[in-house]
Formats: structure tokens, C-alpha cells, sequence
């Protein structure tokens, strides 16, 4: 895991606190929780990154879309 540092309104501690001592689980378990709910229930598309599109304008095997494939990556890892 990776350690993360959250500033909360008093409001929200107090309450974090309440919900932590009520149910046995610890505030960061609660936290994490939270999260991973909010964002597993999010509108947003899983992957953040689009699928590369080609245009070629012509019919291809699929031995040459490979190639074009492994071409455009190799490229956009070499910019990285």
C-alpha cells in the first residue's frame, strides 16, 4: 500500500471517528472503502486512455495492423 495524507473538515473527522469506534474498523479502512465505493460507482469509463484508431484507407492483415500497432506503442513508450 501506499501511505496518502488527507486534510478533512473538523466536521467530517468527528464523524469518521463516531462511524470508526461504532463498527470496529479503523478510519484509514473506512477511507479506503469509501473510495474504492465512490469510484467503482462512477460515471467515468474504467480506462482513461482511448484504444489507438487507425486510417488507412486500404484492407490489412492482420499481421500488418499488428505491426502498426506494435509500432505506435513502441513510439509512445519511447517518448515516456
Amino acid at each position: 500500500m501506499m501511505k496518502t495524507t488527507v486534510y478533512l473538515p473538523e466536521e467530517l473527522e468527528l464523524r469518521l471517528d463516531a462511524e470508526s469506534a461504532a463498527t470496529g474498523i479503523s478510519k484509514a479502512e473506512l477511507i479506503r472503502r469509501a473510495i474504492a465505493s465512490w469510484l467503482d460507482t462512477s460515471p467515468r469509463p474504467k480506462s482513461s486512455r482511448p484504444l489507438p484508431v487507425f486510417h488507412s484507407g486500404r484492407a490489412r492483415s492482420v499481421d500488418e495492423m499488428d505491426d502498426e500497432i506494435y509500432e505506435h506503442v513502441k513510439e509512445r513508450a519511447a517518448r515516456r
